[in-house]
């Protein structure tokens, strides 16, 4: 019997995705014309987590990348290993999915070498194909193959950006962090609390994101907000718990650091 090659890949239940919108069929509609999916929004916002609930949805393994300044087209495509016996080609995680027929997301894709995103072009035309060229082989997608990155906006400078060959050549989805009533649902749900705490986390983290405009980079997201009320359940006062999974991760400033401790201790 022929071993499962994507069998540690493969998702054991259904991980839970609040919608904010049309996402979910914007996502099947693109899946259905073969089109790779570009997901861009704020840090922490759920793009992931929508990914991870997407190929549970769709009953694809999920090969998931986090993208890093290091990353080389080789380690996506795969290399030659030694050992024992001789020589032998391992592919790497994005051939991998695309051999196999899984979903491939790379997290936060500019985070990668410019040769990295380079490889993805003719996996996300209508070629779909990934050059090995190690080992001397074309490789032809899988029908079910799927790829989608992601991206910070926020976070791009002038030295960090999509080329308009690379963007273009996929269909985008904007997240952002969700209204505040579905946001405290998820926090509730997620972390485990009453409505009325959720709803006071939410709120902070509102006020927060309004900081953006007097130097932070960004507020608290939905996952510092879930990581607060975890906090709260394992016993931490909610104040204490909003400064250390909030506030203190948000900026080393320290002029922005009291802000922060400021808005914490007003609401709570």
């Amino acid at each position: 019997m022929v071993a499962d090659p994507l069998a540690d890949w493969r998702l054991a239940g259904e991980p839970f995705y609040q919608p904010a919108g049309n996402e979910i069929a914007a996502f099947e509609a693109a899946r259905s014309a073969r089109l790779p999916v570009l997901l861009k929004g704020p840090t922490g916002c759920g793009k992931t987590r929508f990914v991870e609930h997407m190929a549970w949805r769709l009953k694809l393994p999920l090969v998931t990348i986090a993208c890093h300044e290091d990353l080389t087209a080789g380690d996506l495509a795969g290399r030659w290993l030694l050992d024992a016996e001789g020589t032998r080609w391992m592919d790497g995680p994005l051939a991998l999915a695309a051999r196999h027929g899984a979903l491939c997301y790379l997290d936060e894709l500019l985070e990668a070498r410019a040769d990295t995103t380079v490889l993805l072009h003719p996996l996300a035309d209508t070629r779909r194909v990934l050059p090995l060229e190690r080992h001397g082989e074309l490789l032809q997608a899988h029908p079910d193959f799927q790829l989608v990155v992601s991206y910070n906006p926020g976070y791009q400078g002038l030295h960090k950006g999509f080329k308009p060959s690379t963007r273009q050549r996929f269909v985008a989805l904007g997240f952002d962090y969700p209204d505040p009533s579905i946001e405290a649902a998820i926090v509730a749900r997620e972390g485990g609390v009453d409505d009325a705490l959720a709803q006071r986390l939410v709120q902070l983290a509102l006020r927060t994101r309004r900081l953006r405009d007097q130097g932070l980079e960004e507020g608290a997201s939905t996952r510092m907000l879930v990581h607060a009320a975890l906090l709260v359940r394992a016993g931490l006062p909610p104040q204490a718990a909003a400064l250390q999974a909030m506030a203190d991760p948000l900026s080393d400033d320290p002029e922005l650091l009291a802000v922060l401790h400021a808005l914490v201790r007003a609401s709570f």
